[in-house]
C-alpha cells in the first residue's frame, strides 16, 4: 500500500494560521496537535490501512465529524502525521570524529525511526510533504554531507542512494518482525521448511544456479551469528544495512579523494 501525501494544505502543515479552538463541552478539547498524535499511536499499533479519520475519533471519544473541523480529510492527516513522526529525529551529531562517523550515526538513527513507524515507510517520496521537519531532517543530513567537501551537484545525488539504503533496510526489519505473527512460523522455522522443499523440487540446484549457490556457501558475507534475543531475518537485514552503508560511505570517501 502506497500512500501519496502532500496532497493537503501547506497553511495547516506549517501552521500559518490560527488553529480551530476546541468546542465547550463535558469532553476535553480537541488540537490538530492531538488528534495527529493520536493518528500516529493508531497507525502505530495497525498499519496505514486501518487508519481512518473513523478510528482515530475512536481512540478520542469523539465522531469522525468532529475531527474534520480540525484537519479537513485523511490525505491531509497523513501529511501532518508524517512531518510530526519526522521530529523525533535528531538534528545535531557531533563531527569532531568525522562525516563518516556522523553519517553512520545518521543512518542507524533513520532506520530506527523507519522500524518504530513502519507506516511511514508506506508513503511514497516521489512527492514529497514539504512540512518543516521533512526540510529539518533533509538539512542535517546536508550538514554532515557538507563535510565531505563534495559540491552540491554531487550530494544532491547521494541523498536518495542514501535513504534508500536506510529505508531499504527498516522495510526488511519491520516486514521480518511482522512476519511470525501473520504467518504463525518462525524465520528458523520457515527457512528450515522452504529450504527442505527447494531440495526436493530442485536437487539440481548448484548446477543450475552455480553464482547463487556461491554467494550463499561461502563466497560472500558470512551468515548473522545466532541470537536468541533477535529473529535470523531481522538479523540478516541489519547486516546487509551495515554492509550496504560500508560500501556506499566507501564510494563517497573516493569521490571526496578524486
Amino acid at each position: 500500500m502506497t500512500v501519496y501525501a502532500g496532497q493537503g494544505s501547506m497553511a495547516l502543515l506549517w501552521r500559518a494560521g490560527s488553529e480551530p479552538r476546541a468546542k465547550p463541552g463535558p469532553k476535553p478539547g480537541l488540537s490538530v496537535d492531538l488528534i495527529v498524535d493520536t493518528a500516529i499511536a493508531v497507525a502505530d499499533e495497525v498499519g496505514m490501512a486501518a487508519l481512518s479519520m473513523r478510528t482515530v475519533g475512536e481512540r478520542l471519544g469523539r465522531t469522525a465529524m468532529a475531527l474534520y473541523t480540525y484537519v479537513p480529510n485523511k490525505g491531509e492527516l497523513v501529511d501532518l502525521m508524517y512531518d510530526r513522526a519526522l521530529a523525533q529525529l535528531p538534528t545535531g551529531y557531533d563531527l569532531s570524529d568525522g562525516w563518516r562517523a556522523a553519517l553512520t550515526r545518521w543512518a542507524g538513527d533513520s532506520c530506527d525511526f523507519h522500524v518504530r513507524h513502519p507506516w511511514v515507510l508506506q508513503v511514497s517520496q516521489a512527492r514529497p510533504v514539504l512540512g518543516p521537519n521533512e526540510f529539518a531532517m533533509l538539512d542535517t543530513l546536508a550538514r554532515i554531507l557538507a563535510a565531505t567537501g563534495l559540491p552540491p551537484q554531487v550530494l544532491r545525488g547521494i541523498v536518495p542512494a542514501l535513504f534508500d539504503v536506510v529505508r531499504g533496510a527498516a522495510r526488511t526489519i519491520a516486514e521480518a518482525r511482522q512476519a511470525p505473527s501473520q504467518t504463525g512460523m518462525s524465520d528458523e522455522e520457515w527457512w528450515q521448511a522452504r529450504s527442505t522443499l527447494l531440495l526436493q523440487v530442485a536437487p539440481d540446484f548448484a548446477e543450475r544456479f552455480p553464482m547463487a549457490h556461491w554467494l550463499e556457501s561461502g563466497g560472500g558475507e558470512a551468515s548473522p551469528p545466532p541470537d536468541a534475543g533477535e529473529p535470523y531475518l531481522e538479523r540478516a537485514a541489519r547486516q546487509a544495512f551495515r554492509s550496504g552503508l560500508t560500501v556506499l560511505l566507501d564510494g563517497i570517501e573516493a569521490a571526496g579523494a578524486a
